[in-house]
């Protein structure tokens, strides 16, 4: 079975997969540049470090923001930069919500122990009211962190570059 093209075929296919090529490589670009959340409880503290160094090629491509000790730990393993807030026990988690109640962030991951409750850990329901009342995807466990992640790099989340642009 033969089967032929002619030259006005061809010139469409060509121009077809030229359009999907430009769209795509948009795409990538318009995800750069998001502002990252990550907050983390003592005893989340390796974990953090761990999903960090695994998606560090990801997260360069945007700003990440930390509670203080988690930023600087993520900081150490990884050799990013990061805005660090004040510890958490110090106020930092009330900077973080600010933060995201300016609707500065893009995206926030929170791993906490939820078996502990202690005073001087950051308020998890605090960051996630604040979050879900400001549409801010948030991630409090491993498995949506990824997805998230993977989503950022993807363009998933470039819906929040309109978003703030109407807010």
């Amino acid at each position: 079975m033969c089967i032929c093209y002619n030259e006005c075929t061809i010139y469409y296919v060509v121009q077809w997969m030229t359009l999907i090529i430009i769209v795509f490589s948009c795409r990538k670009e318009m995800t750069t540049g998001m502002n990252i959340g990550i907050i983390a409880h003592n005893s989340k503290k390796s974990l953090i470090e761990d999903f960090c160094i695994a998606y560090k090629g990801i997260l360069a491509r945007h700003e990440i923001y930390a509670t203080g000790t988690t930023g600087r730990r993520i900081e150490e393993v990884t050799n990013l930069h990061v805005h660090k807030f004040l510890a958490g026990s110090l106020g930092g988690d009330k900077q973080f919500t600010e933060m995201i109640e300016r609707n500065d962030m893009d995206m926030v991951i929170f791993f906490y122990n939820s078996a502990i409750t202690e005073p001087r850990e950051p308020d998890v329901a605090k960051i996630v009211r604040a979050c879900d009342q400001y549409n801010i995807p948030v991630a409090t466990n491993i498995a949506t962190a990824e997805m998230l992640i993977l989503g950022l790099d993807r363009g998933d989340l470039d819906w929040r570059i309109q978003y703030k642009e109407d807010m």
